[in-house]
């Protein structure tokens, strides 16, 4: 059995947790999450408490046990706090600002690049940092790796958009023949 699939969520104060079908419908103060999960596995709620069971021991239900258990604690956590990513960018000219509710990236192009904003995802830039902002876990890491893969790190002067917790290992370069 799953060790992550047997703990329970706990709903905090202010979210409200409700069962139709297969989906799991969370809502909190950032707003509201809907969620599917397989129709085998079951999703209790008992007073402030989300239970996610496995009824047998099927092995392709176990695979997806604490998956879905995991889902559902983002989707909770996700509306009660939200989540955030937060990208660094590095290079002689690059830079980030805001148009709007989309950003543009001066990031070594003979063009500005425009990322266009996504419905549930609020930005904000400095010149040098973009942060992505949100209540779905999912679509937040999406997002920023979209950004990201505009512009991948080069390895000989770390150049390009990483994340700001991201550890960019650098190559030496060339030293000549001896």
């Amino acid at each position: 059995m799953s060790r992550i699939g047997k703990k329970p969520i706990n709903i905090p104060a202010g979210v409200t947790a409700t069962i139709n079908g297969n989906n799991i419908t969370v809502k909190g103060p950032l707003g509201t999450l809907t969620k599917s999960f397989n129709s085998n596995i079951q999703v209790k709620i008992e007073g402030n408490q989300i239970d996610v069971i496995n009824p047998n021991d099927n092995k392709e239900l176990k695979k997806f046990h604490g998956l879905y258990r995991q889902i559902i604690a983002n989707a909770v956590e996700g509306v009660s706090k939200g989540f955030t990513k937060s990208l660094s960018i590095k290079g002689v000219g690059y830079k980030a600002s805001m148009k709007g509710n989309d950003i543009v990236l001066n990031i070594g192009f003979s063009h500005p690049v425009e990322f266009k904003s996504v419905e549930g995802i609020k930005f904000s830039c400095d010149k040098d940092t973009i942060k992505v902002e949100g209540i779905d876990k999912e679509l937040v890491g999406q997002v920023a790796a979209s950004i990201k893969a505009l512009k991948p790190v080069e390895p000989y002067h770390g150049y390009g958009i990483f994340y700001t917790d991201e550890v960019v290992y650098r190559k030496e370069a060339k030293t000549g023949k001896k």
